[in-house]
This record gives C-alpha cells, structure tokens and sequence, in this order.
C-alpha cells in the first residue's frame, strides 16, 4: 500500500539522515585526531627548540662543536611562529611573524610598530597556554610561548569546510530531485484531468439528449428534473477537471457565500447522524477564487470529516478575516491523526480508507496552494478526538470587515 510505501520512505530518510550525520562525525573524528597528532608533533618540536636555547644561553665555550648543530635546530623552525621572553615580558626573540612593518633600515617608528604588535601576541599566547620553561640557571628563566603552524590551522577549519560542502552538495540534489519530480507530477495531474474531462464530455452530452427524449415521451417530469440535476453535477465534475488540467480565471467571490452553497449541497447528502455547523465571520470580504474548484476543495473536507467520524459525529466550519487573509477552518470529531501525519496525508496515493485513492488532499493541496496562492494544512489534530483542516487565502484589498 502507499501508505506502507510513505512510512518506509520516511524511515529511510531518517535512516539517511542519520547515516550522513555518522559520516560527517566520523570525518570529525578523524580531522580531530590528525590535528592532536599534528599538535604533539609540533610541541615535541618546540621542547627540542626550547633545548637548543638553553644550551646556547649555558654554553660556555667549551662545547663550541655543538653550536653548530643547536643553530641548525633553531633555524630549521620555520612555519611555528615563536616568541622568546623574560619573566618582565621583555621579547628576547621572535621567529615565523609576518610583521606589520618593515624597511630596509629600521626607524624608530617602524620598531614601535613592530614592538606593540609583538606584545599583543605574546599577551594572546600567554592566554592561549601553549608555554615552555626554559631555566637557564637558578636565577634566570625564559619563556618560549609558541602558536599553531598554518598546516595545523588549515587542518583544523577543514572537518566544517567538508561539512559545509556536503550539504551545500545534498541540498542542491535534494532541489534538483524535487524540482523535477514535481515537474513530472505536474505534467500527470495535467494529463490524467484534461483526458478525465474529455471522456466525460460524450456521455454527459449523450445524457442530456437522452433526457429531452424522456420529457418528450411524456416520462415523469420529477423523475426528468432529478436526472437533470445528477447529468449538471456530472458536468460540473467534468468542468472542475478540466480547470485543475489548466490554469483557471479567479474573478471575486465572497468566501461565506461559497461555504454556505457547498454545505447547503453538502447536508442533503450526508447521513442525519452527522451534524454540520456554520459560524461565518467574514462579512463581505472577497478573495480571487475559481468557485468551482474551491467548492471541490470543501466538498473534499467535508465528505473526507465524514468518513473520519464513521457517519457519526459534527463538523463545524468557521471563517474569520483580517487585513490579509480570509482563514477558513473545518473542524470534525473523528478518529483524528498522529502528528507525524499532518504533512504525509497530503501526498498523492497516501490514505487511510480501505478503498480510498489518496488523490483528494493532493488536489485541494494543489488547488488552494498553486492556483490560489493560499495554504491548506492540518491546523490541530488529535488521535481519537478529532481533526482541524485551516486555509488560508489572501484577501482582496479593502473587502475585509472584522
């Protein structure tokens, strides 16, 4: 059933979800530890720096053949930018910064240039921890404070740099597989209602002849009006479908007087058991409507609020207007839905009925929504006491009354 096919496609997309959400943590993790590994590579290498400096600052010249090799270990720092300091903060040396001023010789100017951008980045270091102690003797000390290199930032931003790509990437599939199913779908509704309204045409036409034939034979004239009123409502059918098979001509229209013809119609077809009741409250204001199709969009509400309630039970239909929208609302008291439920009972083939179609929601759907610019949802719902349908319209201007 397509019902059955609605919630496995739901479970699935969830199972999706989850499946990219899992991908996504993984990558995370992984950067995550490349980036740790990448760190303690990089202190291991500042503490042998850190080494390096504290034997040139001890040596006494005595071990003149390591000298050699412990300014090779310094010099070969060249991507950790490093700050040698005092325990007073003076700056003893610096490496690796690209500093805001430079010149051939320096000035006085350009040394306080670079001497206070040195000072805000020891501060920023200093906050950031990443410190080595260097004693140098019992009464010297030195700090080395030391910042990421630029591969171990750029490793850092990349897990939300893929992140990012992968559901720019997912979203413009989803849209584009979207876009053309709903395209395809068009192209059917189109199709399955211009051919609907073009076989029903001959026999309607044939009908209406056949009926002439009756009442000129002397048939009973009641019998004749009663097939006359069925053949109108099966060209109106075949008229509706054809509208929905095309773009159709909204003219103004009071939403209160197409409620009241379509429950009018509506109350001689429904079992006694069923109440329908009426609190109208838009006065005179006036939508753009294409009236045959609206009153198929409350047609549907009101038989689908039947078989909801087993043909027991009431439906209220309300109205009310504001300087923007003339919001409808049809209220029953039946078996009522899930909220998981409130946007899937809209797509096309899904339904609760044994023998049902799942057409009629999509229809209104696409009637109220497409041709109308309105909304159609399910405004409140609860299992086993009852269910809300809201639409909504937009009001022509200066015809609202509160």
């Amino acid at each position: 059933m397509l019902k059955d096919i609605y919630t496995k496609r739901r479970l699935g997309a969830w199972a999706l979800l989850l499946a990219a959400a899992g991908a996504v943590a993984f990558f995370m993790c992984f950067s995550a530890s490349l980036v740790s590994d990448l760190s303690a590579q990089e202190r291991q290498r500042m503490e042998l720096w850190a080494d390096a400096t504290r034997r040139l600052a001890a040596d006494t010249g005595d071990s003149g053949s390591d000298v050699d090799f412990m300014l090779s270990v310094i010099e070969a720092n060249t991507n950790i930018p490093v700050l040698l300091a005092d325990d007073d903060d003076n700056i003893l040396f610096h490496r690796n910064f690209d500093l805001p001023a430079t010149a051939e010789s320096a000035t006085a100017s350009i040394n306080d240039a670079n001497a206070e951008f040195l000072h805000t980045k020891l501060k920023k270091m200093q906050r950031k921890g990443n410190v080595i102690d260097i004693s140098i003797d019992g009464a010297t000390a030195q700090h080395l404070y030391y910042d990421d290199s630029t591969l171990l930032r750029r490793l850092s931003y990349y897990p939300y740099v893929q992140t990012l790509v992968m559901i720019a990437f997912v979203a413009t599939v989803y849209f584009a597989v979207t876009a053309t199913k709903k395209a395809e779908q068009n192209k059917v509704w189109v199709g399955l209602s211009k051919e609907t309204a073009h076989q029903l045409g001959t026999p309607i036409s044939s009908l209406m002849a056949w009926t002439q034939m009756l009442s000129a034979t002397g048939t009973d004239s009641i019998i004749v009006e009663e097939m006359d009123r069925d053949i109108n409502r099966l060209a109106a059918i075949a008229s509706r479908f054809s509208k929905v098979g095309s773009r159709p001509g909204l003219e103004p229209e009071r939403p209160d007087a197409l409620i009241s013809r379509c429950t009018a119609y509506m109350r001689t077809r429904i079992a006694d058991s069923v109440s329908v009741n009426s609190r109208l409250n838009s006065g005179t204001a006036q939508c753009a409507l294409c009236a045959p199709l609206m009153e198929w969009v409350m047609e549907n509400l009101i038989k689908n609020a039947v078989d909801a309630m087993d043909g027991v039970g009431s439906i209220d239909i309300a109205s009310c207007c504001d300087s923007r929208i003339v919001a409808i609302e049809v209220s029953d008291t039946g078996k009522g839905l899930p909220r998981k439920l409130y946007k899937t009972i809209f797509r096309p083939g899904y339904t609760t009925k044994s023998r049902g179609w799942g057409l009629g929601l999509t229809l209104a759907k696409r009637i109220v929504e497409e041709y109308h610019h309105g909304k159609i949802f399910v405004k409140t719902s609860e299992p086993g006491k009852g269910t809300t349908f809201r639409i909504e319209l937009p009001a022509l201007p200066e015809n609202c009354v509160m």
